[in-house]
């Protein structure tokens, strides 16, 4: 409740002032919670309902798998701006502004009548979505004061809750319903976080007046088209009898190193660039975006997988792969609370060590086959329950490694670290579902880019020595 109080005009009269009304910390954290919640659910409960979308569409599964790529494109692409947007016009202004894009283009989503709709719709969506995180970031670094470490390191408690429950819903809307059913379900959630933000959610702090740089249209062009380009480059190797030296293939990937190329380049030589320089590949930040799009984007993508997988491989159902990854969400939830809250003591390396070995061991025994008379959905469920650990331990730290080093910068940042996410996990899958759609066998290859992820995530290791360490509160 506001506080009325006089104050003196110029001309000695009183005249009625009003203090703003006392931030409710955990409503405030609720109402943002429940869109990062909503993005979360969106990201994964889509790859459940491949199967059932692609038939209801008449489609290929390279094109199904767009429906997830253009979702991480569209992210990728805006969240370097939602961020800026977010310093500029104000985290409250950009966070409803996202939440009525978001909420519409779900609405528009499950009324598409083909393929090609949906995927640009998806882009739309998840171009309103890009605005959640730098947003929700920013109104907590803003409001929460000392406990805001500990608030944002919570966030990374409410994506596995988003990816545990998207595949059931998914799986329930699959088998009862209609795959429509996974977009429609974002419209309530989003309409009540808008009613509920315009009334608590408090109004931005007044800002000294400062010149406004010009957007970088150069490098959001760049950018887009690199990566456009490179994703229609491995769309290209998923068609049946598609070969490396062809035209189709070649073009784009070298329209796509070209147009990278000239980006990053772009961006060293402006004065106000898309994306400064220094917070993607600057001292200790560098490492922080690398751990982020492998440890964290890789295995999202390939943990999206699992529901098609579990079909692909062993013949299992929508709504049995779908609940698939109720034990990796669950033990996600688990270990990013506990972490956080540990995070001071620990510091960031210990957890993201500890967590990168379980989410390796994780994909290693995805790839291999059940044993010892485990039933496969067994089997699947306790390979992604310690790829949960895993990612619960990792992600407090991964995201607090980023923001102590520049608190100032938080909105930009925290949509960084999503740009960095949705990057490793849009080239995961579509690198992925390619290989899938130009095999015979998609279950046994699945089960070979299992273990080529893991691999890979194994050689990487040594990244998390360059990590900057912090203990204690930023």
């Amino acid at each position: 409740m506001s506080v009325r109080h006089d104050v003196r005009r110029a001309d000695g009269v009183r005249a009625p002032t009003r203090e703003p009304r006392p931030v409710h910390r955990v409503l405030v954290f609720t109402i943002v919670a429940l869109t990062l919640f909503m993005m979360s659910v969106d990201s994964t409960i889509v790859a459940t309902a491949l199967y059932s979308l692609r038939r209801g569409l008449q489609t290929s599964i390279n094109w199904a798998g767009w429906t997830i790529t253009a979702y991480s494109f569209g992210f990728v692409l805006m969240l370097p701006l939602s961020g800026k947007f977010s310093e500029r016009y104000g985290r409250r202004r950009v966070f409803l502004g996202s939440v009525v894009a978001f909420t519409a283009a779900s609405l528009f989503c499950g009324l598409a009548t083909n393929i090609y709709m949906l995927v640009a719709l998806r882009a739309v969506q998840a171009a309103g979505g890009a605005g959640f995180t730098p947003s929700a970031t920013g109104i907590v670094v803003d409001h929460f004061g000392p406990v805001r470490d500990r608030a944002v390191s919570l966030f990374g408690s409410i994506f596995p809750i988003g990816a545990m429950t998207g595949p059931i819903f998914g799986g329930l809307f699959v088998s009862y319903w209609t795959w429509r059913g996974v977009f429609f379900v974002n419209v309530p959630i989003g309409v009540a976080v808008i009613v509920l933000a315009l009334r608590y959610v408090p109004g931005d702090r007044p800002k000294a007046e400062e010149t406004h740089q010009r957007m970088d249209g150069a490098g959001m062009a760049l950018l887009g088209i690199g990566l456009l380009a490179g994703m229609f480059a491995a769309s290209y190797l998923g068609e049946r009898n598609a070969h490396a030296l062809s035209a189709a293939f070649v073009a784009p990937l070298a329209v796509a190193v070209a147009t990278l190329w000239f980006f990053f380049r772009h961006i060293s030589d402006s004065a106000h660039p898309f994306i400064m320089p220094g917070l993607i590949h600057g001292p200790g930040f560098g490492p922080v975006n690398l751990v982020n799009a492998l440890y964290s984007g890789v295995t999202f993508g390939m943990v999206a997988l699992v529901p098609l997988y579990a079909t692909n491989r062993y013949g299992i159902n929508a709504l049995g792969s779908g609940t698939l990854l109720t034990a990796q969400g669950a033990a996600a939830i688990t270990l990013s609370v506990l972490a956080a809250l540990a995070l001071r003591r620990t510091g960031h390396r210990p957890p993201l060590y500890v967590g990168s070995a379980a989410i390796i061991i994780g994909m290693l025994l995805l790839a291999l086959s059940p044993v010892a008379g485990i039933p496969p959905y067994g089997w699947l469920a306790g390979s992604t329950f310690l790829i949960g650990v895993g990612t619960g331990m990792i992600n407090p730290a991964s995201r607090n490694a980023g923001l102590q080093l520049a608190p100032g910068q938080a909105s930009t940042l925290a949509a960084l670290r999503s740009m960095c996410l949705q990057l490793g996990s849009m080239i995961t899958i579509s690198i992925a579902t390619a290989i899938l759609a130009s095999s015979d066998d998609p279950g046994s290859i699945q089960a070979w880019v299992y273990g080529t992820a893991a691999l890979m995530l194994v050689a990487a290791l040594p990244l998390i020595a360059l990590v900057p360490e912090h203990r204690g509160s930023w």
